[in-house]
């Protein structure tokens, strides 16, 4: 698979990029160090990169442009804290439509412009980013960015409403129970949340509801063990989703979207490093468990799970890209796990693995995805 490349008008003034990363959910260093893998791929010939990180606290701050220090390495974990450029700066988007100027506010001094952004990249995971409130705020200044719209990004990081649009348009999803804030606070609440589990079979896994990298996962093979399990998911999320453990492998399928449509790339298989009991955060990003490119699949079966991934992107409306996470099950039925609206572009990541083996680097799939943020435009589409 290929894409066409324009030329550059070495004559037009090059678009800027806002990319915006960190934040403030549980997967603030995974931002941090998808941020600095795309800004050491992006073409800086063709892109000024204006780079803008989010402290746990909130706080948007100019951040240097030295994707080194943004790496996940021998188990540190980066934070914007450690990159930004001003202790005390304060960077601000434009609020509404009409201007694009982005400033810089620092401690008695006067508001600092720091030039107009044509396009945002926002490599947020997680609530308070990927979850519709940044894409909300960019369509209210009307500026244009990277990657799926409001209801899609909010939809995809709530497990229950995407397992419910899923089902909706006949995607195999498993079975699972909601935990909702208010239920877990009372002791009947407490009984109807484990006579729940117990229909559902052991062992199960207890997530938070609205987070995503394996943080805050417990996987829970005895009723015992589950009042802990809940407890470490509510540190994440006052929501929890419980599931039912499946027997099958873990497949990945990238979905992009090109000018005639949503296209799925060849799809990956997760394989757990030895001594991990699933797929968690250490396993991702620390242990580096390996990611098969390509999943030794048959013809028929690669066929079924691009058809099944791109019919997922169309359920939820989506645009740019997504990734699609299956169980391929031992009666060789599908069952989609979850979708990722804005999924991890750190070097081990799956998702440009995917691409770059159906014939698109990593550059080129940045490139893509900036060019087809540049045409859309906010509001109503």
């Amino acid at each position: 698979m290929s894409i066409e490349q324009s030329s550059p008008n070495p004559s037009a003034p090059k678009p800027r990029v806002a990319l915006v990363f960190g934040g403030r959910s549980s997967e603030h260093a995974i931002s941090v160090s998808t941020a600095g893998s795309v800004l050491r791929a992006i073409d800086r010939d063709k892109y000024d990169v204006l780079p803008i990180g989010i402290t746990h606290e909130g706080r948007w701050a100019l951040t240097s442009d030295e994707p080194a220090r943004m790496a996940i390495t021998d188990g540190r974990l980066p934070d914007v804290a450690h990159v930004a450029e001003a202790v005390d700066g304060q960077v601000t988007l434009p609020v509404s439509p009409g201007s694009r100027e982005v400033l810089l506010s620092e401690p008695e001094s006067a508001p600092k412009a720091l030039g107009e952004v044509d396009v945002v990249f926002p490599l947020l995971h997680g609530p308070w980013g990927e979850d519709g409130t940044l894409q909300g705020l960019l369509e209210l200044s009307g500026v244009p960015y990277v990657g799926n719209g409001v209801l899609a990004s909010a939809a995809g990081m709530d497990k229950e409403f995407a397992k419910r649009i899923l089902a909706s348009h006949g995607l195999g999803v498993g079975h699972y129970t909601v935990v909702r804030p208010r239920e877990w606070e009372t002791e009947q609440g407490r009984a109807a949340v484990r006579e729940r589990v117990a229909e559902l079979g052991l062992p199960v896994f207890v997530k938070p509801c609205r987070a995503g990298s394996s943080i805050g996962i417990t996987k829970v093979r005895d009723l015992a063990e589950l009042d802990a399990a809940i407890e470490e998911a509510r540190r994440h999320d006052p929501k929890l989703i419980i599931e039912a453990g499946v027997s099958g492998r873990e497949i990945e399928c990238g979905v992009l979207e090109f000018e005639d449509g949503p296209r799925a790339s060849v799809p990956a298989e997760v394989l757990v490093g030895e001594g991990f009991d699933f797929y968690d955060f250490e396993a991702k990003y620390i242990d580096s468990s390996e990611v098969r490119i390509p999943a030794e699949l048959t013809d028929a079966e690669v066929a079924e799970i691009r058809r099944q991934a791109v019919a997922a992107f169309e359920a939820f409306g989506c645009e740019g890209l997504a990734r699609v996470d299956f169980f391929l099950l031992e009666d060789g039925s599908w069952m989609i796990n979850e979708i990722n609206t804005m999924p991890g572009f750190t070097p081990i990541s799956a998702y440009p693995k995917m691409w770059e083996a159906s014939g698109i680097s990593y550059a080129e799939l940045i490139d893509r995805l900036l060019q087809s943020a540049l045409r859309r435009s906010t509001g109503l589409r």
